[in-house]
């Protein structure tokens, strides 16, 4: 069992920056890939990022892609999420996710592929 806490949720202008963090509880934490998604009222949760268990190998919607940035510290249990030049349709709940598939590749991007979830973190951007 992995227990998921985000934070680093909070309002920023249109332009801004955030990094949100993701803490994991157990030992096992290492063992997996893990993921960013978000969702807005009303709408389907999406995929946002994810990282493989090493870190070695990223992947990003295209929504993203170039200004956020997926990492881990495995010795913290810890992924982040940097977010650059942020927009306001960035503005959104963000989830992070843990897969305790063990595969390496393909890294996961929908929602059902994932085991364990957070609770949240909200993130908004004022235009």
């Amino acid at each position: 069992q992995v227990q998921l806490v985000e934070s680093g949720g909070g309002l920023v202008p249109a332009g801004g920056s955030l990094r949100l963090s993701c803490a994991a509880s157990g030992r096992t934490f290492s063992r997996y890939a893990m993921g960013w998604f978000r969702q807005v009222p009303g709408k389907e949760r999406e995929f946002v990022a994810a990282i493989s268990w090493s870190g070695g190998n990223t992947y990003y919607a295209d929504s993203v892609k170039g200004r956020f940035t997926i990492s881990r510290d495995n010795a913290k249990n810890t992924v982040y999420l940097q977010m650059n030049s942020l927009k306001p349709e960035d503005t959104a709940v963000y989830y992070c996710a843990a897969d305790r598939g063990t595969a390496v590749l393909p890294l996961r991007v929908r929602i059902y592929e994932y085991d364990y979830w957070g609770q949240g973190t909200q993130v908004t951007v004022s235009s």
